[in-house]
């Protein structure tokens, strides 16, 4: 079993791996991205798109570390698509149709409507011509985007987010500006209590948790689960554990 703690959406979040997972799932995986850097002879761009609740965040920052235990010529970075946000100010002067109303968007924070789709797919664009590139954060705390930046430089980039596949106009655009793509997918029963537990951590009671998690975050992860454009290899989350989709 290898333990990791990371910080995820302003939480501490334990990262637990089983053996298993590690040496059938992931160390192949990060093989089969050092080679095809190889194969490439430039930087390599890696999507892992996964609905929220599904471990995406703890998985790409274990991957991370995980790569850098390996004896490779590369390095890899991973990236959240967090940062593509729109500004809360946008937010407050835009509304979003829902059960035949307009309602305000920040309300519905996290739907494909409150990110910058055209921004994500110009900065992707430059990790393919630009050897630094500066990447937009979130800013926890705040509940904001941030000002500041984070410098993308790797041989091997890994963005994970929950639309980085979603099959919808301008969103679809993505994938053709990736090399290979991850999914994780999984039942939605088992999102839900994730993602209730998640919200409670952050100091909400069980009724506002749930209440959130059936207003947004369940039809994202609906969104994500039925709307997305297949992945080179996906990855089922089964009580917690990893494995892989046949």
């Amino acid at each position: 079993m290898v333990k990791k703690m990371y910080t995820v959406t302003g939480l501490p979040v334990e990262a637990e791996y089983s053996d298993r997972e590690v040496d059938e799932l992931f160390l192949p995986l990060l093989d089969k991205l050092n080679h095809l850097r190889k194969e490439k002879g430039e930087r390599l761009i890696v999507f892992l798109s996964a609905p929220p609740g599904s471990g995406k965040t703890t998985l790409s920052l274990f991957l991370e570390d995980l790569f850098k235990e390996l004896q490779s010529d590369y390095t890899l970075q991973s990236v959240s698509m967090d940062g593509f946000h729109r500004p809360n100010s946008y937010l407050d002067r835009h509304t979003i149709t829902r059960n035949h109303k307009n309602q305000p968007l920040r309300q519905y924070k996290g739907v494909p409507e409150s990110f910058d789709a055209e921004k994500l797919i110009e900065r992707i664009r430059a990790l393919s011509s630009q050897e630094k590139v500066q990447w937009p954060t979130y800013d926890r705390l705040l509940h904001d985007v941030s000002d500041k930046t984070e410098q993308i430089e790797a041989d091997i980039v890994l963005v994970e987010g929950n639309y980085l596949l979603l099959d919808c106009p301008v969103w679809r655009e993505l994938k053709n500006l990736s090399d290979y793509t991850i999914a994780i997918t999984t039942r939605m029963n088992e999102l839900v209590k994730r993602l209730v537990e998640r919200k409670q951590k952050g100091g909400t009671t069980q009724k506002e948790a749930e209440q959130h998690v059936e207003r947004t975050d369940k039809p994202n992860a609906e969104l994500v689960l039925n709307h997305s454009q297949p992945a080179d290899q996906t990855f089922i989350l089964r009580n917690g554990q990893f494995e892989m989709l046949i």
